[in-house]
This record gives C-alpha cells, structure tokens and sequence, in this order.
C-alpha cells in the first residue's frame, strides 16, 4: 500500500491523539472530511491503523516498581526461546518484552508491587527451570521519556 504525504499527517495526528474530530482531523490535513475519513477507513482496513485507546496512567491507580531485566537462556535452541516466551506471556507483570542479539537473550520491563516481589517472581523462574542462565536487573530512578515511535516516513 502506497502512502502520501496526507496518509503519513493523518497517522502522526492519531498517534498523538486518537480522540480527535473527523472535521479537526480533516483541517489539520487541509482536506475536506469525506476524503479524509475515506483516507482513516481505507488505512483501518489495511492494518495500519490497529485501534484506539485511552493512554492509562497507572502509576495513578496503583504504585508499581518498574524494573527492566536482561535475560540470557542456558540453552539456545527454539524449545528453550519457546518455553521462555510462554512463561513471560503468561506472568501478568511483564509489560513488555523482547528477544534480542547482542551478547543476552531478551529485555524485559517488569511492572512489579515492590523489589522484593519483583525478586519473589525471579526466585521462581530460576527455580521452575525456566531455563535463565543468569539476569541482570536494573532498578527504573525516573522515566525520562515515554513517546509514540516517529512517523516520518518518506511518502512511497
């Protein structure tokens, strides 16, 4: 699917704010509204555009410790990467995670109550033979920035 310039302003525009009005959407990209929502409908259809949703700030609700985790597996070969996704998928405190090369297997950002249980989580993997040869943990100060990746894609 080709994009032009208007495709790439209308995703830059959802991405920062999803909640905007099909006639500020259209303004924005100097379009009137039926070509413009034709543009949103026809990148929806594409699998560009996946959803809408709410950023949750949930430090608001609940205190989390964020701790983000290099993992190195003992075995590397696609039963041990598989087991280890599998248990990641399935423990709620991992908010994000990817495989990586480089020296380690994985990052992982875990969303964890405290340190301690955040450590009560890793006692557990290495003592359910998850496979981790050895994990690093880094403890989160601050968060410095947290942003929709950029969309300044040439037009094709």
């Amino acid at each position: 699917m080709k994009l032009d310039r208007y495709d790439l302003k209308i995703l830059e525009i959802l991405a920062r704010d999803g909640r905007i009005t099909k006639s500020r959407l259209a303004e924005c990209i100097n379009l009137s509204v039926s070509p413009c929502w034709e543009r949103v409908k026809r990148l929806e259809k594409a699998g560009i555009i996946e959803g809408y949703g709410a950023r949750i700030n949930a430090r608001v609700l609940v205190k989390r410790t964020p701790v983000w985790v290099q993992v190195e597996l003992k075995a590397h070969n696609a039963e041990s990467f598989q087991r280890f996704e599998k248990v990641v998928r399935d423990t709620p405190e991992v908010t994000e995670c990817v495989a990586v090369g480089g020296g380690v297997d994985y990052l992982l950002k875990v969303e964890a109550d405290s340190i301690d249980a955040y450590q009560r989580l890793i006692d557990g993997w290495l003592t359910s033979e998850v496979g981790i040869e050895r994990y690093f943990t880094y403890i989160v100060t601050k968060q410095v920035k947290q942003a929709p990746p950029p969309l300044d894609l040439a037009p094709q």
